[in-house]
């Protein structure tokens, strides 16, 4: 076990790039921990938006949406973006959201302020206004194999921080970065590219 937390799992905290890691999927990234055991990670890019993809669009493509629910559906949720979750299944959406929307067994509890469902039911209930009170959707995630992640921490890859239902949630996604730095006192100007060992 090391020191970097209060235990040695990391299910619903943040992973924040150190700015040695020049990956072009994690760079500047700050990753929400939805899984972590001895089998593995599993997380989603909270701070990446898609390139080119539109939510709106999206819903009409996955026929969650009729052409003629557009307009409705775009003045109630068209300032949501899509975002980049990870690399890995990147066709398949992944929502994070507010524990106030459960779809049965498709609806994974992460913690007391945040749910995963990677169905369509929770985008239709979005739709129609009827979905979780705050939500964000990912297309792909990241995923670690086991061991994977502790090692990438201790090359100091990563940094630690907790998650709040602003940093995952809120539509300002080119600030995040900065603000999970700032929440475990990190200033980036003082930050040096590479992290050295004591």
């Amino acid at each position: 076990m090391n020191n970097e937390g209060p235990g040695p799992f990391l299910e619903g905290k943040c992973l924040v790039a150190m700015p040695s890691l020049h990956d072009a999927y994690f760079m500047r990234s700050v990753v929400y921990v939805c899984a972590h055991s001895e089998e593995g990670a599993m997380g989603i890019i909270v701070n990446h938006p898609a390139q080119g993809v539109n939510f709106v669009d999206l819903l009409l493509q996955l026929k969650v949406i009729e052409d003629s629910d557009k307009p409705r559906v775009e003045e109630s949720i068209g300032r949501h973006r899509v975002l980049a979750g990870g690399p890995v299944d990147a066709s398949r959406g992944f929502v994070l959201h507010s524990p106030d929307y459960r779809a049965a067994e498709a609806t994974m509890t992460i913690d007391d302020s945040v749910s995963m469902t990677a169905t369509l039911d929770v985008l239709r209930a979005i739709a129609q206004g009827e979905g979780p009170e705050r939500a964000v959707l990912a297309l792909g995630y990241a995923g670690w194999s086991p061991g994977q992640l502790e090692k990438e921490i201790l090359a100091n890859s990563w940094m630690i921080c907790p998650a709040d239902a602003s940093l995952l949630f809120d539509q300002e996604h080119e600030a995040k970065y900065e603000r999970a730095l700032g929440a475990i006192g990190v200033d980036l100007r003082f930050l040096a590219d590479e992290a050295g060992h004591a």
